[in-house]
């Protein structure tokens, strides 16, 4: 009742709009105001339609009977055609947490009243599909006749499940397309290769199988790509390569493998790259040096099992790098680290590293986040006072049982090694000679067990002592009775 309701009364707006539009075409003073410009009926319709299949309001349509002018809800934007006389048309629905009233239905949908407004440009809905299972329509998209989107949103739907129809290919407009934060399932379709105007793809956090199709290279135009928090698999499609325009890549939190396509190096204008969180292997490839203008390079938790990567040195535009937990080996090499001027957090924690901290990173002015932690690197931190007094506890050096330092970072104190090597002979970086006792008990230990190994020697010198001088006292008496 409340549907019929909702269109009854839509069916009487749209006649007190015929009159409006006669009241125009037989005005005869060309100055016509922008408030007196009216919507075809059939595209009015429609908005009733779209809007009465989504929102719990069965008097939406009496209390917005002029969307576009005396009667605007927030969520309906309108623009003025080229017709004569001008009228409105509908380009953009947006539906979501901003706009709090009329909440969406239990049972919401999508419906294919969106036929009926060919000038909607973008279509937004946010935390709107929560209750009754909803899936996208196969056909929905698989028309000519369907509006020329060039924005569809549908994200934050817990209910929004089933497969992503391969017919959006078919809305070839389109220049950002967001179904984010759903329960989408299935493999992505081949189809989407074919969106060459496509600016901004975004498939995070659902719940999509399957290996990335090599036609995503398709998408000339792609600045942003986000398909992390997926069960994605297989290895990164090299055709990512192709996408020169390319600025954030997040496949972060899925089930990638392999080793990282080298043509990922040339993606010049890449800013973001998130690989965390995947089964990925290495060695990374020596071509990502030519990510000149990286900002980010977050590669955390992959089986990396390799080296630090030499060509880190040249990315100086750098400004967070993370490789926790990659199973890195060898040392941190001192290799140019003064040209990252602009790296502000490094984290090489939870790995194998060995060897010394080069006192290299403590030159880096921007540097505000460092965690060594949990390697096994060894020797005397020998980072600037002033770099440890600036990072805080924001420089992490636990976990590493042969680093020590002079300051306390919650590792050992190193010895005064200078005067330790000049009195024993041995080489500063002799490991035994490094770390000075923290226990008081162990040294009066130490001091108890010299001075049993002396009392021996003092008790026979004693003896000898008392000997010699008996001897001496026997010759005096001697001698005085003479």
């Amino acid at each position: 009742m409340a549907s019929v309701s909702f269109l009854a009364f839509g069916l009487l707006v749209l006649a007190c709009n015929e009159v409006l539009i006669s009241a125009i075409l037989h005005n005869n003073n060309t100055d016509v105001e922008v408030e007196t410009m009216i919507m075809e009926k059939e595209e009015l319709l429609g908005l009733f339609e779209v809007l009465d299949a989504l929102l719990d309001d069965s008097k939406w349509a009496q209390q917005h009977p002029l969307p576009c002018t005396e009667t605007p809800w927030p969520g309906v934007q309108c623009e003025i055609g080229d017709q004569d006389p001008p009228l409105f048309h509908v380009t953009k629905i947006h539906i979501g947490p901003d706009i709090l009233n009329p909440p969406c239905k239990s049972s919401a949908r999508l419906s294919d009243s969106l036929f009926k407004l060919p000038y909607l440009k973008t279509l937004s809905i946010f935390n709107c599909f929560l209750e009754s299972n909803f899936t996208l329509s196969p056909t929905l998209f698989d028309s000519s006749s369907f509006p020329p989107l060039e924005h569809l949103a549908l994200g934050s739907n817990p209910s929004l499940s089933g497969l992503i129809p391969p017919g959006l290919a078919k809305v070839v407009s389109l220049k950002v397309l967001t179904l984010s934060q759903n329960k989408l399932e299935g493999r992505i379709p081949r189809e989407i290769g074919g969106l060459v105007t496509l600016e901004q793809l975004d498939l995070s956090d659902n719940s999509l199988s399957g290996e990335v199709p090599l036609e995503i290279g398709g998408l000339e135009n792609l600045t942003i790509l986000d398909l992390s928090w997926n069960g994605l698999e297989g290895q990164v499609p090299c055709s990512l390569g192709q996408l020169e325009l390319l600025q954030k890549i997040d496949l972060s939190s899925n089930s990638f493998m392999g080793r990282l396509p080298s043509e990922i190096g040339k993606l010049k204008n890449l800013i973001l790259l998130d690989l965390s969180h995947n089964s990925i292997n290495g060695p990374v490839p020596e071509t990502l040096s030519g990510l000149e203008n990286l900002e980010y390079l977050i590669v955390d938790h992959n089986p990396l099992n390799t080296e630090i990567p030499k060509f880190v040195g040249s990315l100086g535009k750098l400004q967070t790098m993370s490789l926790s937990a990659c199973g890195l080996r060898g040392p941190i090499l001192p290799f140019s680290w003064s040209s990252l001027k602009h790296l502000s957090a490094l984290s090489l924690d939870n790995n194998s590293l060995t060897g010394t901290v080069p006192p290299s990173l403590g030159t880096l002015e921007s540097l505000e986040h460092l965690n060594l932690s949990n390697n096994e690197l060894s020797g005397e931190l020998s980072l600037p006072e002033d770099f440890i007094n600036r990072l805080g506890k924001r420089l992490d050096v636990r976990g590493n049982n042969g680093l020590c330092t002079s300051n306390h970072l919650q590792v050992p104190v190193c010895l005064n090694r200078k005067d330790k090597a000049l009195s024993t002979g041995k080489h500063p970086d002799d490991q035994s000679e490094r770390i000075k006792p923290a226990d008081d008990d162990h040294e009066h230990h130490m001091n108890e067990s010299s001075s049993e190994s002396e009392a021996p020697f003092l008790k026979q010198k004693l003896i000898i002592s008392m000997s010699v001088i008996i001897t001496v006292c026997s010759f005096l008496s001697i001698f005085l009775l003479i």
